[in-house]
C-alpha cells in the first residue's frame, strides 16, 4: 500500500485519497477558439512517463484539500507533496 504525506494531516494510507489526474494542466484561455483536435488534445493527451509524475491529489477521508505529489509510477516511491498553486519544486538527484 502507499503512503501519502497530507500537507496538513500527515500521513495515511493512499485509501483516504482520490487521484485527481496529471498536475500543472493549464487551462485554455480561450477554449472557444480552439479546434476540436485542440479541445481535444487538452481533455484527453496526458503524460504517461515512466519515472517520476506530478499529479494532483485529494485527502478524501481527511481535510478534504487538494494537492500535488511527485511520485515515481513505477516504484510509486512518493518524492515530494506540495501545495497547488506552488511551482513544481526541483527533482531530488536520486529521484530522477
Amino acid at each position: 500500500m502507499m503512503r501519502i504525506e497530507c500537507p496538513w494531516c500527515g500521513g495515511r494510507d493512499e485509501t483516504e485519497f482520490h487521484y485527481g489526474g496529471e498536475a500543472h494542466i493549464a487551462r485554455p484561455e480561450d477554449p472557444d477558439a480552439l479546434s476540436d483536435e485542440a479541445w481535444a488534445d487538452y481533455l484527453f493527451m496526458r503524460a504517461n512517463p515512466k519515472g517520476v509524475h506530478a499529479e494532483r491529489w485529494m485527502h478524501a477521508q481527511g481535510c478534504r484539500r487538494w494537492f500535488n505529489v511527485l511520485r515515481h509510477t513505477a516504484s510509486h516511491e512518493v518524492v515530494a507533496v506540495y501545495p497547488m498553486g506552488a511551482p513544481r519544486p526541483d527533482l531530488p538527484e536520486t529521484a530522477a
